[in-house]
C-alpha cells in the first residue's frame, strides 16, 4: 500500500510545523490537505481562541474529537492535527487504526521561536511561554513518541522536512508490503 493511499496525520506541539509541512507533504503525495484547527473553527463558527475564551478547553477538546473522528473516516489525505489531539485516547486509537501518524519533533528553542511569531495560541496566553512549552513537552512527548514515524523539524526547511517524511512513508510502505507478501 502506498502512502498516498492512506490518511497521514501530523502530530506534535504548536510550532512544530504541522500546518506548513502538512500542506507541502500533501502536494508531494498528490492528496488533499486538511488543517484540523481550521476545520474546528469552521464547524464551530468561532476561532480557536474564541472557543477557548467562550467555552473553555474541555469544550474545544470535545469539538476536536468530533472533527478528528469525522476526518479519519474519509479517504487519503494529510491532516495537521492540533497539538492536543494525539494525547486524547479516543483520537489516538482512531489514528492508530485508520492512519499513519508522523510526529514532528522540535526543540524548545525552535518551538519558542516559531510560536513567538503569532499571538493566536490560547495555551500560551498570559503565561511564560518557555515554561508552558517545556511542561507540554514533558507531558506530551512520551505520547507523541508512539507515532509510527518521528521526524525532527528543527534544522531543515519545511520543504526538506516534507521530502524526509515522504521518504519515511515510502520505507514504511515497503516494510508493510514485505509483511503481506508470503
Amino acid at each position: 500500500m502506498l502512502a498516498s493511499d492512506r490518511i497521514i496525520v501530523l502530530v506534535g506541539l504548536m510550532g512544530s510545523g504541522k500546518s506548513r509541512i502538512g500542506a507541502l507533504l500533501a502536494k508531494l503525495l498528490k492528496v488533499p490537505f486538511v488543517d484540523v484547527d481550521r476545520e474546528i473553527e469552521y464547524a464551530a463558527n468561532y476561532t480557536i481562541s474564541e472557543i477557548f475564551e467562550r467555552f473553555g478547553e474541555k469544550e474545544f477538546r470535545r469539538g476536536e474529537q468530533e472533527v478528528m473522528l469525522r476526518l479519519l473516516s474519509g479517504g487519503p489525505r494529510v491532516l495537521a492535527s492540533g497539538g492536543g489531539a494525539f494525547i486524547q485516547p479516543i483520537i489516538k486509537k482512531a489514528i492508530k487504526e485508520k492512519a499513519i501518524s508522523v510526529w514532528l519533533k522540535a526543540t524548545l528553542d525552535t518551538l519558542l521561536l516559531r510560536t513567538s511569531r503569532t499571538n493566536h495560541r490560547p495555551l500560551l496566553q498570559g503565561v511564560n511561554a518557555a515554561e508552558r512549552l517545556q511542561k507540554l513537552m514533558e507531558e506530551r512527548y512520551p505520547l507523541y513518541a508512539e507515532a509510527d514515524i518521528t521526524v525532527v523539524s528543527d534544522d531543515q526547511t519545511p520543504q526538506d522536512t516534507a521530502w524526509i517524511i515522504k521518504a519515511e512513508l515510502e520505507k514504511l510502505a515497503r516494510r508493510e508490503n514485505k509483511k503481506e507478501t508470503p
